[in-house]
Protein backbone atom coordinates (compact mmCIF):
# COMPACT_ATOMS: atom_id res chain seq x y z
CA UNK A 1 0.00 0.00 0.00
CA UNK A 2 1.25 3.28 -0.60
CA UNK A 3 0.51 6.51 1.43
CA UNK A 4 1.87 9.45 -0.96
CA UNK A 5 1.47 13.09 0.37
CA UNK A 6 2.64 16.37 -1.23
CA UNK A 7 4.66 18.81 0.06
CA UNK A 8 7.06 22.59 -0.40
CA UNK A 9 10.56 22.47 0.50
CA UNK A 10 13.63 24.81 -0.73
CA UNK A 11 10.79 25.74 -3.11
CA UNK A 12 10.46 22.89 -4.89
CA UNK A 13 7.27 20.38 -4.66
CA UNK A 14 7.35 17.15 -4.02
CA UNK A 15 5.44 14.30 -3.71
CA UNK A 16 6.69 11.24 -2.04
CA UNK A 17 5.29 7.59 -0.94
CA UNK A 18 6.13 7.71 2.86
CA UNK A 19 5.98 3.94 3.08
CA UNK A 20 9.24 3.98 0.90
CA UNK A 21 11.02 5.89 3.91
CA UNK A 22 13.24 3.92 5.32
CA UNK A 23 12.91 5.59 8.68
CA UNK A 24 12.21 8.76 10.99
CA UNK A 25 14.46 10.80 13.48
CA UNK A 26 12.91 13.06 16.10
CA UNK A 27 14.59 16.18 17.30
CA UNK A 28 13.91 17.70 20.79
CA UNK A 29 12.41 20.38 19.28
CA UNK A 30 10.04 18.32 17.50
CA UNK A 31 11.50 18.53 13.89
CA UNK A 32 11.49 15.21 12.16
CA UNK A 33 14.18 14.57 9.45
CA UNK A 34 14.14 11.63 7.05
CA UNK A 35 15.82 10.76 3.68
CA UNK A 36 14.09 10.12 0.44
CA UNK A 37 15.11 6.79 -1.05
CA UNK A 38 18.58 6.59 -3.22
CA UNK A 39 19.31 10.21 -1.54
CA UNK A 40 21.61 11.41 1.25
CA UNK A 41 20.03 14.87 1.54
CA UNK A 42 17.82 14.86 4.74
CA UNK A 43 14.49 16.68 4.87
CA UNK A 44 13.38 18.14 7.70
CA UNK A 45 9.80 19.03 8.82
CA UNK A 46 9.52 21.60 11.41
CA UNK A 47 6.03 21.88 13.38
CA UNK A 48 5.77 25.84 12.63
CA UNK A 49 6.83 25.91 9.42
CA UNK A 50 4.76 23.01 7.88
CA UNK A 51 2.22 22.28 10.40
CA UNK A 52 -0.03 20.10 8.25
CA UNK A 53 3.41 18.41 6.79
CA UNK A 54 4.38 17.63 10.31
CA UNK A 55 0.68 16.61 11.48
CA UNK A 56 0.61 14.13 8.07
CA UNK A 57 3.81 12.76 8.83
CA UNK A 58 3.35 12.38 12.52
CA UNK A 59 0.13 10.05 11.78
CA UNK A 60 1.19 8.45 9.48
CA UNK A 61 4.58 7.67 11.44
CA UNK A 62 1.76 6.48 14.58
CA UNK A 63 -0.48 4.60 11.72
CA UNK A 64 2.53 2.70 10.72
CA UNK A 65 4.35 1.97 14.17
CA UNK A 66 0.92 0.72 15.60
CA UNK A 67 0.15 -1.74 13.05
CA UNK A 68 3.99 -3.30 12.98
CA UNK A 69 5.63 -1.86 15.08
CA UNK A 70 6.14 -4.96 17.64
CA UNK A 71 7.12 -7.01 13.58
CA UNK A 72 9.87 -4.84 12.23
CA UNK A 73 10.21 -1.32 13.29
CA UNK A 74 12.48 -0.15 16.25
CA UNK A 75 12.47 2.90 18.25
CA UNK A 76 15.66 4.19 20.20
CA UNK A 77 17.64 7.26 21.15
CA UNK A 78 20.70 7.67 18.91
CA UNK A 79 22.70 11.24 18.98
CA UNK A 80 20.41 13.22 20.58
CA UNK A 81 17.23 12.08 18.32
CA UNK A 82 14.61 9.84 18.53
CA UNK A 83 14.97 7.31 16.03
CA UNK A 84 12.14 4.96 14.46
CA UNK A 85 13.47 2.31 11.58
CA UNK A 86 11.78 0.18 9.71
CA UNK A 87 14.00 -2.83 9.76
CA UNK A 88 12.64 -4.56 6.39
CA UNK A 89 14.75 -1.54 4.86
CA UNK A 90 17.82 -2.43 6.27
CA UNK A 91 20.00 -4.47 3.74
CA UNK A 92 23.35 -4.77 5.70
CA UNK A 93 23.89 -5.38 9.81
CA UNK A 94 27.59 -5.34 10.85
CA UNK A 95 28.47 -7.03 14.62
CA UNK A 96 31.93 -5.01 15.53
CA UNK A 97 34.07 -7.32 18.00
CA UNK A 98 33.17 -4.57 20.52
CA UNK A 99 29.46 -6.20 20.76
CA UNK A 100 28.28 -3.30 18.59
CA UNK A 101 25.37 -3.34 15.83
CA UNK A 102 26.66 -0.95 13.23
CA UNK A 103 23.86 -0.80 9.64
CA UNK A 104 23.27 1.68 7.57
CA UNK A 105 19.79 3.73 6.16
CA UNK A 106 19.81 3.14 2.29
CA UNK A 107 19.63 6.99 2.20
CA UNK A 108 22.38 7.94 4.51
CA UNK A 109 25.38 7.78 4.23
CA UNK A 110 26.36 7.75 7.75
CA UNK A 111 25.93 4.70 10.09
CA UNK A 112 23.94 3.96 12.91
CA UNK A 113 25.48 1.88 15.85
CA UNK A 114 23.86 0.18 18.51
CA UNK A 115 25.25 -0.48 21.77
CA UNK A 116 24.10 -3.42 24.15
CA UNK A 117 24.73 -0.56 26.76
CA UNK A 118 22.62 2.37 25.31
CA UNK A 119 19.99 0.65 23.50
CA UNK A 120 19.18 -2.84 25.21
CA UNK A 121 16.14 -3.26 24.05
CA UNK A 122 16.82 -1.76 19.90
CA UNK A 123 19.70 -4.31 20.51
CA UNK A 124 17.59 -7.30 21.06
CA UNK A 125 14.87 -6.31 18.95
CA UNK A 126 17.72 -6.43 15.71
CA UNK A 127 19.15 -9.43 16.57
CA UNK A 128 15.73 -10.79 17.01
CA UNK A 129 14.47 -9.69 13.56
CA UNK A 130 18.02 -10.60 11.93
CA UNK A 131 17.37 -13.99 13.13
CA UNK A 132 13.89 -14.29 12.02
CA UNK A 133 14.13 -12.41 8.86
CA UNK A 134 17.36 -14.08 7.64
CA UNK A 135 17.95 -17.46 9.92
CA UNK A 136 21.05 -16.27 10.89
CA UNK A 137 23.11 -14.54 14.06
CA UNK A 138 25.35 -12.12 14.35
CA UNK A 139 26.53 -13.91 17.78
CA UNK A 140 27.82 -17.22 17.16
CA UNK A 141 25.63 -19.93 18.95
Amino acid sequence: MTYWIKFNYDRKAYIVDLDRLTGFAYEPNRRITFWLPDSSYPFVISPDANPEVHRIITAYIQQSTNIAFEEHWVRFDYEQKEYIINLKKISTFCLEPNGRITFWLPEGSLPIIIQPSNNAEAYRKIQNYIKQSTGLSLIEE
